[in-house]
């Protein structure tokens, strides 16, 4: 019995226990998930040791190994990552390239295609310009020379000037009433048509500052009518129409017009009348006194020798009261602008619209009787 009791510890030390066993194991697979140790049972005095001697070295190593492949791996997946990043941003650059290569040629694209709109205005209004020149010396029966002397002559005093800027302004005028005809013939909303009979009216504003202008540079040109086409001409007064008769041709076009607009169309009539009699006698009034100064005193006391001061002092005078000519004009297209604009504040938006059809149709047609009369065959 008594060698039974001291065998049972040695046979306990000597093979330990399955737990005491695995827990160094453990110990080591939880902490840093190492390869396992084996760790030898031949000697029981050194079992602690041994496992302290076996593991510790081995553990370290182990441990250093794998933090050196887990580091490897960490920077594989980050320079995996990078490149992956590098790579959309890449695309991403590649995609804004593209766009703005993009942007870039349809800029140019514009550019190019503003430059030819340019070039072909340019070379419109140099046609235009010469087609009215040519138009006026077939008129006049005057052969113009190629060398180009008269049209520099001409456009130095405005007078090609101002017929090529009247082109432009009927070539809008034209767009304007092809929209307003259109708003028209489409029952558009009081408000759609108003915008384009206000533009319309504006547009004739726009005429007589252009005139205004050219009438400080060559009021002959204006008042003579020769930027209008002959059947125009044969209608023309102090190089405009007469405000008073245009309303007569148009009150039978606006029908029926209430008792309140009958009123306010024959007051105006009536004052345009008075105001066009007051200008045509201040004209024949300008005209008699021009005539007199030209004639007064043009031969010398014997009758037979011309007084040379006496002439300059006359042509001075005369040059004084044809300074006046171009007061007359601003007055004839001041009455003209004021008698339009109360039309339209007479009317209503869709009879001022019906008005200003009726007044491009007017003019259209004579222009048109104009063509005709030139290109009649001749026997």
């Amino acid at each position: 019995m008594l060698l039974t009791r001291v065998q049972t510890p040695t046979s306990f030390t000597k093979y330990p226990s399955a737990n005491q066993v695995e827990s160094p194991r453990l110990q080591l697979e939880n902490g840093q998930q190492t390869n396992l140790v084996s760790i030898p049972i031949s000697s029981t005095e050194n079992w602690g040791e041994s496992t302290m001697a076996d593991g510790s070295p081995k553990t370290d190593i182990s441990t250093d190994a794998d933090t050196d492949e887990k580091s490897q791996r960490f920077d594989r997946g980050k320079s995996s990552a990078l490149v992956a990043v590098s790579d959309s941003s890449d695309r991403s650059k590649g995609n804004l390239d593209q766009k703005t290569l993009r942007r870039l040629a349809q800029n140019r694209e514009a550019a190019r295609k503003s430059r030819l709109r340019k070039n072909l205005e340019s070379n419109r209004l140099k046609l235009t310009q010469l087609e009215l020149e040519l138009q006026r010396a077939r008129q006049q029966g005057i052969f113009i020379s190629s060398s180009g002397d008269q049209s520099h002559s001409m456009g130095g005093n405005g007078a090609l000037a101002f017929d090529a800027e009247y082109a432009r302004w009927l070539e809008e005028q034209n767009r304007q009433i092809n929209e307003l005809k259109t708003a028209v013939n489409s029952h558009a909303s009081d408000a759609e048509l108003r915008i384009i009979v206000d533009g319309v009216v504006a547009h004739y504003d726009e005429i007589f500052r252009l005139k205004s202008n050219a009438a400080k540079a060559d009021v002959f040109h204006l008042l003579s009518g020769m930027w209008k086409t002959l059947a125009e001409r044969c209608f023309l007064w102090l190089g405009g129409f007469r405000s008073s008769e245009l309303l007569k041709l148009l009150v039978s076009q606006l029908e029926p017009l209430t008792e309140q607009q009958l009123v306010g169309i024959g007051n105006l009539q009536q004052s345009s009348q008075q105001a066009e009699d007051a200008l045509s006698q201040g004209m024949e009034a300008l005209q008699q006194s021009l005539a007199e100064t030209l004639l007064t005193g043009s031969l010398g006391s014997s009758g037979s020798s011309w007084n040379v001061a006496n002439y300059t002092g006359q042509m001075a005078m005369a040059m004084g009261k044809l300074g006046t000519l171009e007061g007359f004009n601003h007055q004839a297209d001041n009455l003209r602008q004021q008698t339009l604009q109360q039309m339209h504040r007479i009317l209503t938006t869709r009879q001022s619209a019906r008005a200003l059809l009726a007044i491009h149709d007017y003019f259209s047609r004579l222009r048109a009787l104009s063509s005709l009369w030139l290109a009649r065959p001749r026997e």
